[in-house]
């Protein structure tokens, strides 16, 4: 099987597993799970062998949760199809572990939202949220150009109102947000990562159509969707 992991040192970076697909390593291969691996090739510009052991089962605590394995099946699959191989990224590598240590679960989604953003940015597309583009004003912010990625003000907003994305509050210092809030910055992050990440993909296999998100990352947001409107209907 061949794999592909995250590294700390050396990027994104895929190997050959021999008998990965055979039950023995069915549990060792889950996606998000802390390995130590060692790396054997003939030559650096080979795929090269892998032979891992897991660290820590990042997903296990959380197999009666769909909501946080949708979110690290998301994470997962947005890092394979957008990071650019062999290139080292250690604050992506240290992201990506801050948000599978959270024990919290109502964490999660906030925080997952955060990551993106950071995945943007690393990649030079981050969003501008210090100050109002048009007023500076540095509080009151609430939508975002979809083009430039910088943060107005309501006020400032409102003859542009219609082409802005809302800014979830929560991303503002807010304490409190609910599904309409995740959905929101799940949209917010998901038309930058379209429109400049996946619009030439690092991996077409995981992102066969260009300017499209990965299967993993739709799932995620048709999870909110469907439980935003299960508790409307319950209401």
């Amino acid at each position: 099987m061949i794999v592909t992991l995250l590294t700390s040192a050396h990027g994104c970076h895929a190997g050959l597993v021999s008998g990965g697909q055979s039950r023995r390593h069915q549990s060792s291969l889950e996606a998000g799970n802390h390995v130590a691996v060692r790396w054997n090739a003939r030559l650096s510009d080979h795929l090269g062998n892998f032979s891992l052991e897991v660290l820590k089962a990042n997903a296990a605590p959380w197999l009666n949760d769909p909501e946080v394995l949708a979110i690290i099946a998301s994470a997962t699959t947005t890092v394979e199809a957008s990071l650019p191989e062999r290139q080292p990224m250690p604050h992506l590598f240290a992201s990506l572990m801050a948000l599978f240590s959270i024990t919290d679960r109502t964490l999660w989604g906030p925080a997952y939202i955060r990551w993106e953003m950071g995945v943007l940015e690393a990649l030079g597309y981050g969003m501008d949220l210090s100050c109002c583009a048009l007023t500076g004003a540095k509080e009151g912010l609430a939508f975002i150009s979809p083009r430039t990625g910088r943060a107005v003000t309501p006020e400032a907003a409102a003859p542009y109102q219609g082409k802005l994305l809302p800014l979830p509050s929560f991303l503002c210092g807010n304490p409190r947000w609910d599904e309409s809030d995740i959905l929101q910055g799940l949209d917010l992050t998901g038309h930058f990562l379209s429109r400049h990440v996946f619009a030439h993909p690092q991996n077409r296999r995981l992102v066969p159509i260009d300017g499209t998100l990965p299967l993993a990352r739709q799932r995620l947001a048709a999870y909110y969707t469907n439980r935003m409107e299960r508790a409307e209907a319950v209401a």
